[in-house]
């Protein structure tokens, strides 16, 4: 092996310990990563229901079956896009119409309404210097 490998080898080495020490300082909270499961729960729910396999499924959405595996088992890294496919590919996406929904969104329709004016314009002072 030449140095010139070896210092390639090392320097990939070094990467592949840096590069996921770096973005792992993102700490989710504990709610959302037990909605994260119950998700992915659901959704395997959903396709033994309807008789497919995991490989069935994976393939309707067009995504890998390590994937669906990894949406199903609700590890956080898992795009939300494949989510949304998957959930489609099982024909649950109108299920998605009222996620965020604005007007369903009660504080921060307070927090809107809260910062409006009381008033449209700036009260009129009342002009009394008439002479008759």
């Amino acid at each position: 092996m030449t140095c010139d490998t070896l210092a390639n080898r090392l320097i990939f080495c070094a990467l592949l310990w840096l590069v996921p020490n770096i973005m792992s300082n993102f700490a989710m909270p504990i709610e959302v990563s037990e909605r994260v499961a119950r998700l992915g729960q659901r959704i395997r729910l959903a396709r033994i229901r309807r008789g497919w396999s995991v490989a069935d499924l994976a393939n309707k959405a067009g995504i890998n079956r390590n994937t669906l595996t990894a949406l199903e088992l609700g590890k956080p890294g898992t795009a939300v896009g494949v989510c949304f496919t998957v959930l489609w590919a099982l024909g649950l996406d109108k299920s998605l119409d009222t996620v965020a929904d604005p007007d369903a969104d009660l504080h921060g329709k307070a927090l809107e309404a809260s910062r409006r004016p009381t008033r449209a314009g700036k009260p009129r002072k009342a002009n009394d210097d008439y002479d008759f």
